[in-house]
């Protein structure tokens, strides 16, 4: 099978390294461009993937294609090229405001919706999944089965998409600035410097996956068994309960009216 991907940014190239990295597929099966053809040949440079000035040339050659660019530039690259997508392949769209019956209205190939997280880039975390009605089983069993190398794939419904995407797509960014924070605050507030407490963060967050990884504790029990009454932990506990108030709802509100937001203009696209 040759896969192509179209648009070599953030997520595109995490996808492009994690596949080879995980050896998913092999670089001479792994076609790629981008709009501005540099970045895709740096990826080149450093992989030994196959660089193609334009969109339809990838199509053409790919089974599988990865559409990896901005949401408001996924119908323009499926128009453009509607002709070139065939029965036999498979469109895959990773971003969330674009949904697989969208896909179906253009083109007459399975499609699919992939949303992958950062974590994949170390073959680890969750992938999220959606399958168009007339996607093939064919391509349903062989994209799951690719997205395995790089990350655990969870199928999810249309309706989920977002808190879903905040959750596992948007989720690192979203502690990573809880962890800087937290760090420096640790640094502000007592005489440990930056650097150390980054490390010792950083060392902290990796073991905490390792303990629910190994499923050694549940996030609750874990609380239980480090929140001893009366003790440090608990004092901080009650400060975050206290000073956290809605955060997280008022996260998810925001981000629901931004999805909103962007399938109403998806919409107006494809016109479904």
């Amino acid at each position: 099978m040759k896969a192509g991907v179209i648009g070599t940014g953030n997520m595109g190239k995490v996808i492009i390294e994690a596949l080879i990295e995980s050896k998913a597929i092999s670089p001479s099966n792994l076609i790629i461009t981008n709009r501005t053809l540099k970045k895709a040949e740096e990826i080149q440079e450093k992989t030994n993937v196959h660089v193609m000035n334009l969109n339809e040339e990838v199509i053409h050659a790919s089974d599988l294609l990865f559409i990896c660019v901005k949401p408001h530039d996924v119908h323009r690259v499926i128009e453009e090229n509607k002709d070139s997508f065939t029965v036999d392949k498979c469109v895959v769209s990773i971003t969330s405001p674009v949904s697989v019956d969208q896909l179906q209205s253009i083109v007459s190939c399975s499609c699919a919706r992939f949303i992958p997280s950062i974590t994949n880039r170390a073959l680890s975390g969750v992938s999220l999944l959606t399958f168009g009605n007339d996607c093939t089983e064919k391509w349903r069993r062989e994209l799951t089965e690719l997205v395995k190398h790089i990350s655990t794939p969870v199928i999810i419904e249309e309706n989920v998409t977002r808190v879903a995407s905040d959750i596992v797509s948007c989720g690192p960014a979203f502690f990573s600035f809880l962890t800087q924070r937290f760090i420096n605050a640790a640094a502000e507030v007592t005489e440990i410097d930056p650097e150390t407490a980054t490390v010792l963060a950083s060392e902290m967050l990796i073991g905490l996956g390792e303990l629910l990884k190994k499923d050694i504790y549940t996030l609750p029990t874990l609380q239980e068994k480090v929140c001893v009454k009366g003790g440090v932990t608990g004092k901080g506990i009650a400060v975050m309960e206290n000073e956290l108030g809605d955060v997280f709802e008022k996260l998810f509100q925001a981000t629901q009216e931004k999805f909103a937001n962007d399938i109403a203009k998806t919409r107006a696209q494809f016109g479904v």
